[in-house]
């Protein structure tokens, strides 16, 4: 067993597509919605396509409040290592320490040449780096006398101020694949940050490329552990297993898990712009391989929460759909799984007092879900399941709550309604389409590009599960079209007022039917959907 013990993270991998920014910055939000610890994105500066990947990291970083970023990693030929310093920490302080320091030597020679860089060898762009590392460190030892001095063949350095020094122990965190490279990495940085995609044999390669960062370290007088081992990672997750993460959620965590306690693995960053794959990462395989890494270092081999059993086919074969055990035996497993009977999660009601008269359905012609199994029990990631639906709905009821409290800047002169209908217009109560439901809106930028997720959409799924839910459904999706328009609604009042400064009260009206009508429609979802998706998950197969 390799396991460091470091503090395990799960990220993501973003392409900073300059043609759609605004869903590159949804994707972002939805990293840390989901609950990722991390976001990351490549950066190739000689790519006209993409964003900036140091200036859209400064974005997110006022748009987000908890994730980490870094890049994935940073093209070092074309980014100073003294303002590259001074960038990194001062982002650190900006965002509360939530800022990493992911470096490459750089590949893409002539593209690098042809935007000013200086065009290296392999063994000179390792020397370059080296250089570049002390010299970063050097910056950030604010508290040492005395200006930064390295006279390298590559960095040269004479007497630079020192600082700022960042708000938290910025990790160093070296994409390389070659032995010499390899070495630096254990000699000189804080974690090593290879892709899966790039190793000819997969997790195989792991071990060989492990040990020459531990050789690096061990030459150096340091810990190997000291060093993080991260991995960029990409798959599919599917119905059944195909080949390594290319399968279901508990198959990833299963192969995730192998690697942080054979390899020392304890970061793994996913190449995707999914956003439903985005979300199966963070809410079942993050939580998944947690769980079971921290049995194993405490000794057990009971976790507190097991992943669900493999469904077994004919002859003990893992590969039937979940559900072939039949319903005692399946429930005898749930309950040994730490599952209990009733749902513990408990629907948001709708405020009794109302901001408006003006009424856009009938409730009381709401249909009813039909009531749960007598004596149901819900595993542990059931109830997570379930629990899910409430949180992503708090993420819109705060977002709610922010847009009456731009109405009431507008109101004080604060904000313009110009400015006011651009925060609307970067909200996921604007971005989606409401198709799929309020679930969809916190975790689609646009829904028509979400790959995969309608074939497995929510709602087909229940009506499929069970088709009592359909009289629910259906009420659901004529309340979402109603909902979509009531935004587009506040939209036009805030164009309204632009237009004549004196039509507050429009706007006032839009917000107050907006409140009423979506706190309403929330409540009723919940009541009615989060026992059934405990019951039966997000799409099929899922519990």
């Amino acid at each position: 067993m390799t396991d460091h013990g470091h503090e395990l993270l799960f990220g993501g991998f973003l392409t900073p597509d300059a043609g759609h920014p605004e869903q590159v910055v949804a994707r972002a939000r939805l990293c840390e919605q989901a609950g990722l610890d991390l976001v990351t994105f490549q950066d190739h500066p000689y790519q006209p396509g993409f964003l900036d990947t140091w200036t859209l990291m400064s974005y997110l970083a006022a748009a987000t409040s908890r994730i980490r970023l870094a890049g994935n990693v940073l093209n070092l030929p074309l980014r100073q290592p003294v303002v590259l310093a001074r960038s990194v920490a001062s982002l650190d302080l900006l965002s509360g320490g939530r800022v990493e320091l992911g470096l490459g030597t750089g590949a893409f020679w002539d593209a690098i040449e042809a935007n000013g860089g200086r065009r290296l060898t392999p063994g000179q762009s390792v020397d370059a780096l080296d250089e570049a590392i002390r010299i970063i460190r050097e910056v950030w030892a604010a508290d040492r006398r005395g200006g930064v001095r390295v006279d390298g063949e590559h960095y040269r350095v004479v007497g630079a101020k020192r600082g700022p020094a960042p708000a938290h122990p910025v990790g160093i965190w070296v994409g390389a694949y070659k032995p010499r490279l390899l070495r630096l990495v254990g000699r000189t940085a804080d974690g090593w940050l290879p892709s899966l995609a790039y190793l000819p044999n997969g997790p195989a390669d792991l071990a060989g490329l492990n040990a020459l960062v531990d050789e690096g370290a061990a030459a150096a007088g340091r810990d190997p552990a000291e060093v993080r081992r991260l991995l960029n990672v990409s798959g599919r997750f599917t119905g059944t297993g195909v080949g390594f993460l290319d399968g279901p959620p508990r198959q990833w965590v299963r192969e995730l898990t192998d690697l942080v306690l054979e390899h020392g693995t304890s970061g793994f960053v996913l190449g995707t712009d999914d956003p439903a794959s985005i979300q199966l990462f963070a809410q079942e395989v993050a939580p998944g391989v947690r769980e079971l890494v921290a049995a194993e270092r405490a000794g057990s081999t009971t976790p507190a929460a097991p992943l669900p059993p493999e469904p077994t086919g004919p002859a003990g074969d893992p590969t039937e759909p979940t559900g072939t055990a039949g319903p005692a035996s399946g429930r005898r497993e749930t309950v040994r799984a730490g599952g209990v009977a009733g749902l513990a999660v408990t629907p948001t009601p709708a405020p009794e007092v109302r901001h408006s008269d003006h009424r856009l359905w009938d409730e009381s012609t709401r249909p009813v879900a039909p009531p749960a199994p007598a004596g149901h029990v819900y595993s542990p990631q059931a109830q997570a399941v379930g629990g899910h639906l409430v949180d992503v709905h708090d993420h819109l009821r705060r977002e709610l709550g922010e847009i009456r409290d731009l109405l009431d800047q507008v109101r004080r002169g604060v904000v313009s309604a110009g400015d006011a209908r651009g925060v609307l217009n970067r909200m996921t109560l604007r971005q989606n389409n409401w198709t799929l439901g309020a679930y969809c809106a916190a975790y689609c930028t646009l829904v028509t590009q979400h790959h995969g997720l309608e074939d497995d959409a929510i709602f087909p799924h229940l009506r499929r599960a069970d088709p009592g839910l359909v009289p629910v459904i259906d009420r659901l999706e004529q309340e979402h079209v109603v909902i979509h328009e009531v935004v587009e609604g506040v939209d036009r009042a805030l164009v309204a007022l632009i237009g004549d400064p004196a039509r507050l009260t429009g706007l006032q009206q839009a917000v107050d039917v907006l409140t009423d009508t979506l706190l309403s429609h929330l409540s009723y979802e919940e009541r009615n959907i989060v026992e059934p998706l405990a019951r039966y998950g997000f799409y099929p197969g899922q519990l």
